[in-house]
């Protein structure tokens, strides 16, 4: 099956408060992505420390944190986020710099998706945020993504994100370097607060949960489409849950990190990537390099 290819999520919309590992600054951000690439990641994937900064400012704050993993580690593979903005043009204005800055990857996210957090009855609570891709959307980030020889980080949140993904890529616009990231919802809702008090309370998730027949359900639908996969567990542990070791049985590959992972304990980045790497050698894949991995992707 050859090589896993590791991805950590450093940040996302973790906080010091919920986690003090985060890192948030673009020293933090270069300091812990070299910490985790010797430990065996290959895809850094994080946010900059305001979503609210379009444009070249965002591009440039992006490459703050950048320059010094490119020094250390010239092939990793540097993935941006989309910024909050009012408009599409300015949610993907940071993207060509982006490249110019060392990316290799950007999201593409190719459906919509209600979140939500949980009352303290186990309704949906009062935090509610409808996440919008038309198709329009969709079509004008990968524009981009063409543009700037990026290759496509595709999240898939339910089926319908993938079928989606999959009905671009039949008819050959998504461009080289595509990987499926199968989000699976765990014990924790979006807003990433700990259970309510009782302990006992469900919280409100999303798609499908960590599971082998819910990742059967995915594999069915990415059979024959060639397309390299992996997994993670949004509001959970990839690990712990048992899905990362499922997905590289399968031939699939592995994201953690701190903008995902909620458990009682704080873990760190590094942490969740040594565990990611020891579970790999335990299947009996080795975390792939990031010059692997780059090729694993097809990525120049």
């Amino acid at each position: 099956m050859g090589d896993a290819i590791i991805e950590v999520a450093l940040n996302g919309a973790t906080t010091k408060a919920a986690n003090p590992h985060v890192p948030l600054t673009p020293e933090e951000i270069g300091a812990e992505a070299l910490r985790c690439i010797a430990a065996g990641a290959s895809i850094i994937h994080n946010h900059i420390d305001s979503m609210m900064i379009e444009g070249e400012a965002a591009a440039r704050r992006y490459g703050e944190g950048w320059a010094p993993i490119l020094a250390g580690a010239p092939d990793a593979i540097l993935c941006p986020t989309t910024v909050s903005a009012p408009t599409m043009g300015g949610r993907i204005a940071h993207i060509a710099g982006c490249a110019a800055q060392g990316a290799k990857m950007a999201p593409l996210d190719t459906g919509s998706i209600n979140l939500v957090n949980t009352a303290p009855n186990g309704a949906p609570g009062s935090q509610r945020y409808l996440y919008i891709n038309s198709f329009e959307d969709l079509e004008a980030i990968n524009g981009e993504l063409v543009k700037a020889q990026l290759g496509p980080s595709v999240a898939v949140f339910d089926p319908t994100f993938l079928r989606i993904a999959l009905a671009y890529h039949r008819a050959g616009v998504l461009p080289p370097g595509t990987l499926i990231k199968l989000y699976f919802g765990g014990d924790f809702d979006f807003s990433a607060r700990t259970t309510p008090e009782d302990g006992r309370v469900p919280k409100v998730s999303f798609g499908l949960p960590p599971t082998l027949r819910a990742l059967e359900a995915y594999l069915e639908l990415l059979d024959g489409s060639g397309l390299p996969w992996s997994v993670a567990v949004v509001g959970g542990d990839t690990v712990e849950s048992g899905i990362a070791k499922l997905a590289l049985e399968r031939g699939g590959h592995v994201r953690v990190g701190l903008e995902d992972y909620r458990g009682a304990e704080a873990k760190s980045n590094l942490a969740l990537v040594e565990a990611a790497a020891a579970l790999c050698r335990e299947v009996g894949r080795a975390p792939a390099s990031c010059a692997e991995a780059r090729t694993i992707l097809g990525l120049a």
